[in-house]
């Protein structure tokens, strides 16, 4: 009989922050890469495997400049193995785009230190679960491996598995049995034991690869590194199994084998034929706990990574990429280096210490700041033809739309706008502006003060317009308005006011402006400007009204939306499809940690406000919309010791607008509240219009169907609560989303609940009720208990028929991605430019995921997140050539162009990738 063999890959699995911020983990980066570094050096024997993530290196050679080209000889020799990732996501949390731009500079990076040593395997070691579209994106990157851990499911019984996305692509997938990435991680630790450790690691491994060929054995753990005489230890105990062969004539012992991740893969066979297939996403408790609380801890982190990514990927890098003339690559870069950073499995997740949690979130903050600068930027530039009496409008949408804008314009009365063509559209009256903006009296003398807040035109961030100085009165007046054109020097205002005596009065009046609220229609991913005159436009289609009378009440043709005395709302849209009783918010207990909600043994949950009032705070016809005020009280923290809530309480005012705009099949939720307790869960409820065995929740290039039930078998509760990005429908209700969101389909499918807050005291517990081990240590996180103010915007959309028949991708698109407006800068008698068209994108289900300049062309990537095939046409003005990529970018076959379309057929849920000459 053959010794078994074990392939031994050395290797550490680096949280980059968790339970300690960035920095300090990176101090130990430094010190084990030191030492790795010498020891590889001085014997070739050695192997390592740098996580699969191409920022260790960065943060190491950040730090250690100087040891570039040391670093770089192991990779090019092979013995170093680093990418494919640029970090290890949470493949949830972040968008579709976001995992490919990782894997794409992952990949760029690590072939960058040299291709031998480049790790051309999806390695997905500690995800907590794994996304549909993987396999995919893996395949449409040149990957033909994936290796997972958590969310196996229990019919997977063999190392290997076809993992297959639902457009039917599939990669040869090894499962890491045995303990995940570290299945031998103290092989080790005794050298006096490691035959007998050896035979416990082959022992537990064999039954997952019954051929007798070589095992996988992960010999490392969360930031370690392997033993210093690991090579030695490994010959030592070869020469003791040859030993014994040779004396007894029998096999029987296990032989190791040292090897970089990418070293064992590339003796794999890459076919999937045989192989037990997997369909869609890994989220099973089956084998290893996927820690589902991650996906509601510290909420804030999941709508500031939903802000930063809609800024940069759909407002940003499309629109500098069609309209702007410089080159704002570098920005964009820097903006996506920290979208992918925080994109990390301990970042975005909010699983760690508070000081982790913080930095994320300033991560967060710069990549959307340097987004908002690239958008801006872009739109400065077109905004400079536009007088500055009128407004630039930009769509961010790839197909033409009217939509809802909010404009700072001139006038006390009535106003509409018109456009370049003539084109008169309506507007509604939101608010009016201050108009008086000081008025004080004072001593001549201190009338030089008041000129020195005068700097060239500007007065209280105004143009001056006018003055006047009047010693009769003794009256110095100024008039200012967003923008003058008159022409204007302080020195005139000194010279009149020279010999002015006694008291003064100063009054600084603005010229009256209102803001109001707009129908603009705008080109696909286009331009258009709109200026503002006296009058009034012919109502818009599907105008909203708003009413009283029975109770108040939102309609425009489209829905019908209805507000209940106890703040729930009704809706019903033109096919007859409706909800009653959503909105309805229901505060619980939870005793858990950042990683998994756990609900006390004793507690009754909170579903009625004390108080409820409801006023109008908008009457249409472009905005109609109700605030519900409720008063409720809920038990201020939990108490850990009866298994339950405490009995003192505190006061929450809820606040939830309920919107209904012209044009839209949905209505708006925003709930707002202060929170003021501790160790709960609050979440909003939608009764569904029929009952539902499974829902259907769009994230990461798909849509996904998930039933009322989990699979478990491991060491946790299967909480059925799941994630969901752009939307979650179920049961004739679509639920819009604006970020991730963890949902639950409750009492067995006739109700939604979507979480507003989950509020947490411990990054883990040891003891916690629904889970076995701890997740990690049991550290204090107050900031995790998310107190102060929380703001959640939904979209309710009723459909009678299945989600993908009812636009419900197009209603999250209008929900997800409002209209951009600013105000013109070029000279009043300056022309109204006309509208302008930038890339239009057709084809139902199909959706926009990338459009950036690149190499000179432009990138186009879409999806269809459709279960049916379909055509996609793509056109843009100016078109000369067409060709389709992968997803790094590398160019295939060229498409025929159509004068300026690009007619593409996709099969369901393809994700397609175009370069486009113009």
């Amino acid at each position: 009989m053959a010794a078994d063999e074990l392939v031994i890959v050395p290797h550490t699995h680096w949280d980059r922050e968790w339970y300690l911020p960035f920095q300090q983990f990176r101090l130990q980066l430094v010190g084990l890469l030191d030492e790795l570094l010498d020891r590889m050096e001085g014997d070739p024997r050695q192997r390592f495997t740098l996580d699969g993530q191409a920022v260790a290196v960065d943060d190491y050679l950040e730090v250690r400049p100087e040891q570039r080209k040391r670093l770089t000889a192991l990779v090019r020799a092979g013995r170093l193995a680093v990418g494919p990732w640029q970090i290890l996501l949470d493949e949830f949390l972040c968008s579709g785009e976001n995992i490919v731009r990782n894997l794409e500079r992952g990949l760029h990076r690590a072939a960058g230190l040299g291709e031998a040593g480049t790790m051309r395997v999806g390695y997905l070691p500690d995800m907590f679960g794994h996304c549909a579209q993987m396999p995919q994106i893996l395949r449409g990157a040149g990957l033909a491996h994936a290796c997972v851990w958590r969310g196996v499911p229990a019919r997977v019984d063999a190392h290997a598995f076809a993992w297959v996305a639902p457009d039917g692509t599939a990669v040869r997938t090894e499962y890491l049995a045995g303990g995940g990435y570290g299945s031998a991680a103290g092989l080790f630790d005794d050298p006096d034991r490691v035959a007998e450790r050896a035979a416990d690691v082959a022992a537990k491994l064999r039954p997952w690869r019954p051929d007798g060929s070589p095992m996988l054995a992960m010999y490392g753990s969360d930031h370690t590194a392997p033993a210093a005489d690991l090579a030695d230890l490994l010959e030592r105990h070869n020469a003791a199994v040859d030993k014994s062969e040779a004396g007894t004539g029998n096999g029987g012992g296990v032989r190791l084998r040292l090897a970089t991740l990418a070293e064992h893969f590339a003796a794999q066979p890459t076919t999937t034929e045989g192989l037990r297939p997997v369909h869609g996403e890994l989220r099973s408790h089956a084998r290893a706990n996927i820690l589902p609380g991650v996906f509601s801890a510290r909420i804030g982190l999941k709508q500031a990574m939903a802000r930063a990514e809609r800024t940069v990927e759909r407002y940003a890098e499309p629109l500098a990429a069609l309209w702007f003339d410089g080159d704002a690559r570098r920005f964009l870069d820097m903006a996506w280096q920290r979208l992918i950073e925080v994109s990390c499995h301990d970042s975005v997740t909010g699983c760690g210490c508070d000081e982790t949690a913080q930095q994320v979130a300033a991560r967060m903050a710069e990549a959307e700041q340097l987004g908002r600068a690239v958008r801006d930027m872009t739109a400065r530039g077109l905004a400079a033809a536009v007088p500055h009496t009128a407004h630039l409008v930009l769509n961010p949408t790839p197909e033409p739309r009217t939509g809802l804008v909010e404009l700072d314009v001139a006038g006390e009365g009535p106003v509409r706008l018109r456009d370049a063509e003539g084109r008169t559209l309506p507007t509604q009256r939101l608010a009016a502006g201050p108009t008086l903006l000081a008025d004080d009296t004072l001593p001549a003398e201190r009338l030089p003060l008041v000129l020195a807040r005068v700097h060239g035109s500007e007065l209280y961030g105004r143009e001056i317009t006018g003055w006047r100085a009047d010693h009769a009165r003794r009256l110095l007046h100024f008039t200012v308005d967003r923008r003058g054109e008159r022409p204007f020097d302080v020195a005139d205002v000194r010279r009149a006011l020279a010999g002015a005596e006694g008291e003064w009065r100063v009054r600084i009046e603005a010229e009256p402006r209102q803001t109001v609220a707009a129908l603009v229609p705008v080109p696909a991913l286009g331009r258009t400007a709109v200026r503002a005159e006296p009058g009034r436009a012919a109502g818009p289609e599907h105008a909203v009204r708003a009413t009283g009378r029975g109770g108040p009440c939102l309609a425009n043709g489209l829905l019908t939306v209805r507000v209940a005395e106890d703040g729930t709302v009704s809706a019903q849209g033109a096919d007859g499809a409706a909800l009653t009783g959503a909105g309805r918010i229901v505060d619980g207990g939870d005793l858990g940690d950042t990683y998994n909600y756990a609900p006390p043994a004793h507690e009754e949950p909170v579903d009625r406000p004390a108080e409820v009032h409801i006023r109008q705070a908008a009457e249409g016809p472009l905005i109609g919309a109700w605030e519900v005020e409720r008063r409720c009280v809920w038990p201020v923290a939990g108490d850990f010791t009866g298994d339950a809530r405490s009995a003192r309480t505190v006061e929450v005012p809820v606040t939830t607008r309920v919107e209904l705009r012209a044009g839209e099949p949905f209505v708006r939720l925003t709930v707002s509240f202060d929170n003021r307790a501790d160790d709960h869960r609050v979440r909003l409820h939608v009764p569904l219009p029929r009952r539902a065995r499974v829902s259907c929740a769009e994230g990461q290039f798909a849509v996904v169907e998930r039933g009322v039930r989990a699979e478990g078998g491991f060491g946790e509760e299967p909480v059925p609560t799941f994630p969901a990005s752009a939307f979650v429908a179920a049961g004739g209700a679509a639920v819009l989303l604006e970020h991730p969101t963890e949902y639950e389909l409750v009492d067995e499918g006739a109700e939604l609940a979507l979480t507003l807050l989950r509020a947490t005291g411990r990054m883990s517990r040891n003891r916690h009720v629904w889970r076995d081990e701890p997740a990690g240590g049991e550290f204090a996180t107050p900031q995790a208990q998310c107190h102060g103010r929380r703001t959640v915007s939904f979209g309710l959309l009723p459909h009678a028929g299945p989600w993908h028949g009812a636009g419900v991708h197009r209603a999250a698109e209008l929900f997800r991605h409002p209209l951009l407006a600013l105000p013109g800068t070029a000279s009043a008698g300056a022309r109204l430019p006309g509208a302008a068209e930038g890339l239009r994108l057709t084809g139902d289900g199909v959706v926009l995921s990338a459009v950036r300049e690149r190499e000179g062309g432009l990138e186009v990537r879409i999806v269809a997140q459709t279960p049916q095939p379909v055509t996609a046409v793509l056109s843009l003005p100016g078109l000369r050539a067409a060709r389709r990529t992968d997803l790094l970018g590398r160019p295939g076959a060229e498409s025929a162009v159509e004068g300026t379309r690009l007619r593409v057929a996709l099969r369901p849920w393809e994700i397609a990738t175009f370069r486009l000459e113009r």
